[in-house]
């Protein structure tokens, strides 16, 4: 929003505003503009607020809007700007919110269609071929090969996704998984799945942003079919690799894994008790590189380079050493990011710290909330898909809450005179600091995280308050130290040092995580909680007069409606693989095996801690020939799946009620109504309410690029 000086209440745009609309509009309709009025320079803020504003408009959409339309809401958007930047004050902040909603839209849809890549149609089993480009680890600890250039034998290059992710089952892996090896594999792949429920986290919709066209997996063995080829493509990567699995030998178990996942992105030796561990402690944010990571990184380097350079006094007083320290810190930020693998959410940190240093180097204030807003500005219009983002809500959360918070403390302190025990606050302050930091980002991320993970680290300040501050203290200035070791052949001490710090981190995640009462589940959110949730809380941070309580508003009213949500009364699988209904002991499932990432999904969305086994005991469903079957809203219900539940189809369906199988049914011959896997094929899963109205994936995803077949 652009910046002009403030005008007196008689003169400038609020003595303009209070002739012209007082006689007509009066005080009490006047007040919203003389507001907007008397805020003129101090609106930059909420720049990203309307560019996000658009993009989220652009996604909530059910229908794709033709391309012609997003061309001319670009222009639009250009136009408002211009108009913004040479109309009268008080017009400027509408026009400007104005054209940055419509830039917002037109950059998310143009982004969408920049990205388009063919995504694979239907379930398959065979031969894949392809290049190695990345190596992680799924939610289960499976081994994941990313691979590009990929060729599937009986489909032309044009229909062939140009990504592939294929879970390893049982690590069987018979190549050494280095960036640019190529490789084949027989393994089942399939296109990207929607949500299990409706309104839940589309998965589609990330893949196709990520240019990920199908993902499966294989119980064969992976074979070499060629080794990396020399040359810079994936340079980077190897060397990125090769650095993991140094450090995971020099310092073996956890500590190591820890260690290569903070420095190299690769977390694919952190077990999976220890990202669990780290997971009830609300720890995990220090296993992904993010913008604490690159912000204590920079930080050691500019810190550690300014007092290098003030020990020669004859740079100190020749040379600008803040700003050669800025470019320094921004030099290695530049590097982290790429020796990390410059994922979304490290691109995303190391946006945020170049605008701070970019900050210094203009001489202006490196943490304020205006660096922020550029930072989110950036991100927002190159990624726009970012917005979607759990990282990126808690990254700005925590960000936007620390320097309001702290810029609040500084302006009080200001106007206070100087305390005799001056020296004794400085000695507490640093302790002080940390506590307080953990505290306010833990307040401002926790119903984030809640919506997002559906849980709630109940001792995770306490965990946060004790780790955190070692992270800057000693892991990441010993990983600079290692760093500069490593050029030397040196680097033994500091990774000495790192083990340390993490075995500590480690053990505390590991004790706090182990505390009985440790995690809260909580239900998922409405859809709508969030946004509210997150507009009031910007209005709270970012409005600079009382009225800034306001927001507190929105907030009250998104926590109640969260609180009273009531979760589907009846789930059905897209595949038609399961059925789950709400009980009074919590939602019982038709089967105690099979489609197990879908139950744990609609468990954990309820907030219930039960393990599909047990969730399939409760009393509800009541077996049948061919499956299970549960009377609901007035009707009977009836799951079939399997070869025993076509055998059991017909007399079933004779029998009437609503019938849900997990294969293609025949033509009804009986009073019955069938969802069967054609069906749920195109309306993807169904959530039922207590009076039996059925809502669909479809209903609430609509017709989207990522969601055509």
């Amino acid at each position: 929003m652009a910046s002009a000086a403030p005008s007196g209440p008689a003169t400038g745009p609020v003595g303009a505003l209070r002739a012209a609309a007082l006689p007509w509009m009066g005080r009490a309709a006047a007040a919203p503009l003389q507001a907007l009025a008397m805020a003129q320079g101090h609106l930059f803020p909420f720049a990203p607020v309307f560019l996000g504003l658009g993009i989220g408009v652009y996604f909530g959409l059910l229908s794709e809007p033709p391309l012609w339309v997003l061309w001319m809401l670009l222009a639009a958007g250009a136009v408002a700007m211009v108009a913004a930047l040479r109309g009268a004050d008080l017009a400027r902040p509408l026009l400007m919110a104005l054209a940055l909603t419509s830039l917002g839209f037109s950059a998310a849809g143009l982004r969408s269609h920049g990205v388009a890549a063919p995504v694979l149609g239907w379930s398959r089993y065979g031969p894949v071929e392809g290049r190695i480009i990345g190596v992680d680890r799924s939610v289960s600890g499976a081994l994941r090969l990313l691979l590009d250039q990929v060729v599937l034998p009986g489909l032309s290059p044009a229909r062939t996704p140009r990504r592939v992710r294929v879970s390893v089952q049982g690590d069987r892996l018979d190549v050494d998984p280095v960036a640019g090896t190529r490789v084949m594999l027989t393994g089942y792949l399939g296109p990207p799945p929607g949500p299990a429920e409706p309104g839940g986290f589309d998965f589609r919709r990330m893949a196709w942003f990520q240019q990920l066209g199908a993902v499966g997996y294989t119980r064969s063995p992976v074979l070499t079919l060629e080794p990396p080829t020399p040359g810079w493509a994936l340079a980077l990567t190897r060397l990125r690799q090769r650095i993991s699995a140094a450090i995971r030998s020099r310092l073996p178990g956890e500590a190591g894994g820890f260690v290569a996942a903070i420095l190299t992105g690769d977390r694919s030796g952190v077990p999976l008790a220890t990202t669990e561990a780290l997971r009830r402690s609300n720890l995990s944010h220090l296993l992904a590189i993010s913008g604490l990571h690159m912000g204590l990184l920079t930080g050691v380097v500019f810190g550690g380079l300014r007092a290098a350079l003030a020990l020669v006094p004859g740079l100190a007083l020749r040379l600008p050493i803040r700003k050669i320290a800025a470019i320094g810190a921004l030099m290695a930020a530049a590097f982290y990011l790429g020796l990390s693998g410059g994922n979304i959410a490290t691109q995303r940190a190391f946006v945020m710290a170049a605008t701070m240093l970019g900050a210094v180097l203009v001489d202006r204030r490196a943490i304020s909330l205006r660096s922020v807003a550029v930072a989110a500005l950036i991100v927002l219009a190159w990624r726009p898909e970012a917005l979607l983002s759990a990282g990126f809500h808690l990254s700005f959360a925590a960000t936007v809450s620390l320097v309001a918070v702290f810029r609040a403390l500084k302006d009080r302190r200001a106007g206070r005179a100087r305390s005799r025990k001056r020296w004794a606050r400085r000695a507490l302050d640093p302790v002080l600091m940390a506590a307080l930091s953990s505290l306010v980002a833990g307040l401002a991320t926790a119903p984030i995280a809640a919506a997002h993970f559906n849980r709630i680290a109940d001792y995770g300040l306490l965990a946060n308050v004790i780790s955190v501050p070692l992270m800057g203290l000693l892991v990441m200035p010993a990983a600079v130290l290692s760093a500069l070791g490593w050029l030397l052949g040196a680097e033994g001490a500091g990774l000495w040092l790192m083990a340390q710090g993490t075995r500590w981190i480690l053990g505390v995640a590991h004790t706090v995580g182990g505390w009985p009462g440790a995690v809260t589940l909580v239900s998922a959110p409405p859809r709508w909680v969030l946004p509210m949730l997150g507009l009031g809380g910007l209005w709270l941070a970012l409005w600079q007069t009382r009225a800034r309580w306001l927001g507190l508003a929105p907030m009250v009213i998104a926590l109640g409606g969260w609180a009273l949500a009531e979760r589907p009364a009846l789930l059905i699988a897209r595949e038609g693989g399961l059925v789950g209904v709400m009980t009074a002991q919590g939602r019982a499932l038709s089967k105690p095996r099979g489609a197990g990432f879908v139950a744990r999904v609609w468990l954990e969305n309820d907030g219930d801690p039960a393990a599909q086994t047990d969730a399939a005991a409760r009393a509800g469903f009541q077996p049948v020939p061919g499956g299970a079957e549960i009377r609901f809203a007035g009707q009977r219900w009836r799951h079939l799946h399997g070869r025993r539940g076509q055998a059991a189809f017909a007399a079933a369906c004779a029998d009437g009620g609503i019938i849900v199988a997990n294969f293609d049914a025949p033509t009804p011959a009986g009073p019955c109504q069938v969802l069967d896997a054609a069906y749920l094929e195109r309306s993807g899963a169904i959530a039922v309410d207590q009076d039996g109205n059925l809502v669909s994936v479809r209903d609430l995803s609509g017709e989207r690029l990522w969601t055509q077949p």
